[in-house]
């Protein structure tokens, strides 16, 4: 049984797409893992409508931060008023991040560092520098309207701003 390292968890919510989704991640994040997997059994199997022994949960950590995927069905999906935030130390990994969370993604929900991944999940790919570039009172605006016509955040045209 893992143990809990942390108050708050993010649970994502799939249709069928746990595994794929948990195995994209973790491709994408080099200090990533699966902590603990767990099958349904016949009870509820039956009450969820999922085949008995498939995967129900994923429980994984990408970069220190635990996560839980679960295969529930259709009843539910993951919406955009959420998102996960990829905080980046430099242009590299930006453009890392953005590519490979991107890819077979949905190119209209892209903006501002948004982007929205082939499970439907919401991440923001910013840099580290972001917050104190908007907290400068003179550059602020300057910094907002920049960022506002970018799709992929681009660092040195931010600092430049």
């Amino acid at each position: 049984m893992p143990t809990i390292s942390q108050r708050i968890t993010p649970f994502l919510w799939f249709d069928d797409q746990a595994e794929a989704a948990v195995n994209h991640y973790l491709s994408v994040f080099d200090a990533a893992r699966i902590v603990a997997t767990t099958r349904y059994g016949g009870e509820a199997a039956k009450a969820s409508g999922r085949p008995e022994g498939s995967v129900m949960t994923i429980a994984f950590e990408l970069d220190g931060q635990s996560f839980t995927a679960i295969n529930g069905g259709p009843a539910l999906s993951i919406g955009p008023g959420i998102s996960l935030v990829v905080n980046c130390a430099d242009q590299p990994e930006i453009d890392h991040y953005w590519e490979r969370l991107g890819a077979g993604g949905d190119p209209a929900f892209q903006q501002c560092g948004w982007l929205r991944d082939r499970f439907g999940v919401s991440w923001q790919v910013v840099p580290v520098a972001l917050p104190a570039l908007l907290e400068d009172r003179d550059r602020a605006p300057r910094v907002m309207a920049a960022l506002l016509g970018m799709k992929k955040l681009d660092i040195d045209a931010l600092k430049r701003a």
